[in-house]
Formats: structure tokens, C-alpha cells, sequence
């Protein structure tokens, strides 16, 4: 029995990656998709792929919201994926001490703000389909611990992790079925990491030495982290909201050492 029959979900950011491997899933489940993403080629290219409907939506930009809102006839899955590192154009330093403010607002517009735009607009969504849903945010192991020289985006997503607890109790307090839980993915290989693993004989090297830490010495895959976002769509997890779980390989479980004496 597919999971997810009779569900309507809206993917952000699922262009690639996570949030594409999320949209393949719901699918995959028999839920009706609408895949979101600035990225229109690639968007497209996507949903055509997978059989889903393309929108295309800045989540940073209220008004793109306020489009395509007709556009949905009834919402019963919101996963608020996009985000950026602040990466993207470039290694412009984004330490403590010497990342600039516009930086910082610029990842915060997109991950931050994107995610509480996402959540007002699946709660209002949400709230006209008879008051159920869920709502799945993709925080990361970054929200959950510092990371020095990626300040804005540790923040960023610790804010996410926060906000979901937030809409959790609100929506309860209001008397809603609408869940809201965070997902929180470690080192998941997806194009993000390409610039960084590269493609020549080293490759192996670079993989084994990001993830030496990580007590299961592996990367994780997008459909792992998309088969969580299935369990927390699914009436399976009805009895959990406000929720994190990590998924890391355990790496946030601690230290392997043996204790002293």
C-alpha cells in the first residue's frame, strides 16, 4: 500500500538534491507533487522527469508565495527545502568576524525567511483544507551545533529548528491537525559537494577525509534523507509535531572514545 495516496505536497528547492530526491519520493508513494524552485530549466527538467507539476517560486519573495497559492488546490504536505550556503558564487569569508552583513541576509532571506513565508502560507493552506498537514522543515546538523566559518548558514538553520517548534505549538494551540517537524541531514552527497570532491583520483581521498568523523565513515544519500520526509508526510507519524530528527550517521551521538580509567 503506497503511503501517500490521496496527498497533494509542495517540495521547495527540489530542483536537485534533497529536495528532488523528497519529490521522487512522494511520488513514488502516490501523492500528487508540486515541485518548486528559482532554478526554472532544471525545475522543469525535474518535474517533467518525475511525472510532478513545476512552480516556479523564489521562497524569499512574499509575493511569489501569494502567486502561486491558487495555483494549489488543497495542500496536505509542505516540505520548505531550499536554502543556500552563501557558497555558491564564491568563498567570500563567512566567519564571525569577517562576513559582511549583506551576506548574512542573504543567506538568512533565503533559509530563514523562506521557511517562515513556506509555513505562514501551508498553515493558511492547511487551515482551508479542513485544518490537517504537515509541514517538514530541512534544518541541518549545522542548526544543531557552531560552525565557524559558516556562521550565517549555522544560524540560519538553527532559526529553522526553532521556528519549527514554534509553528508545531501554534497550530496545536489553534486546534489544527497540522504538524510541523525538522529534518536535520549531516554530510548528504549531492551536487552541493561537487566543487569541493572534484572528479579526478583524489576523489575517494577527499570523501573519506570529510567524513572521518562521522561514526559511520560514509556520506549519507539524498533518499535516505528522503525517506524520513515520507514517514513524517505519512499518517504514520500522526502523533509527532515539533519534533528534530538528525540524521548524521552518528555523528551528533558523541564521542567513540573509551572511557577513561
Amino acid at each position: 500500500m503506497k503511503r501517500l495516496v490521496g496527498k497533494t505536497c509542495l517540495v521547495t528547492g527540489a530542483a536537485r538534491g534533497i529536495g528532488q530526491a523528497i519529490a521522487q519520493a512522494f511520488m513514488d508513494e502516490g501523492a500528487v507533487v508540486f515541485l518548486t524552485d528559482i532554478d526554472q530549466v532544471m525545475g522543469q527538467a525535474a518535474a517533467k522527469a518525475m511525472g510532478a507539476t513545476f512552480l516556479a517560486l523564489d521562497v524569499s519573495d512574499e509575493s511569489d508565495w501569494a502567486r502561486i497559492a491558487p495555483e494549489v488546490p488543497k495542500l496536505d504536505v509542505l516540505v520548505n527545502n531550499a536554502g543556500v550556503t552563501g557558497f555558491e558564487e564564491g568563498a567570500s569569508p563567512h566567519d564571525p568576524e569577517k562576513a559582511s552583513l549583506e551576506d548574512w541576509r542573504a543567506v538568512h532571506r533565503v533559509n530563514l525567511d523562506g521557511t517562515f513565508l513556506g509555513c505562514r502560507y501551508g498553515i493558511a493552506a492547511m487551515r482551508a483544507n479542513g485544518g490537517k498537514g504537515s509541514i517538514i522543515n530541512i534544518s541541518s546538523r549545522s542548526g544543531l551545533v557552531g560552525i565557524p566559518m559558516a556562521a550565517a548558514y549555522a544560524s540560519s538553520k538553527a532559526a529553522v529548528r526553532n521556528h519549527s517548534k514554534t509553528v508545531a505549538l501554534y497550530c496545536a494551540g489553534q486546534g489544527l491537525n497540522v504538524r510541523c517537524n525538522s529534518i536535520h541531514p549531516a554530510a548528504i552527497l549531492t551536487p552541493m559537494w561537487e566543487s569541493m570532491l572534484g572528479g579526478g583520483p583524489d576523489r575517494e581521498a577527499r570523501m573519506k577525509a570529510i567524513v572521518a568523523d562521522t561514526p559511520m565513515q560514509r556520506f549519507g544519500t539524498p533518499a535516505e534523507v528522503a525517506a524520513l520526509a515520507v514517514l513524517l508526510a505519512s499518517d504514520e507519524a500522526a502523533y509527532i509535531t515539533g519534533s528534530e530528527m538528525s540524521i548524521d550517521g552518528g555523528i551528533l551521538a558523541g564521542s567513540a572514545a573509551t572511557p577513561d580509567g
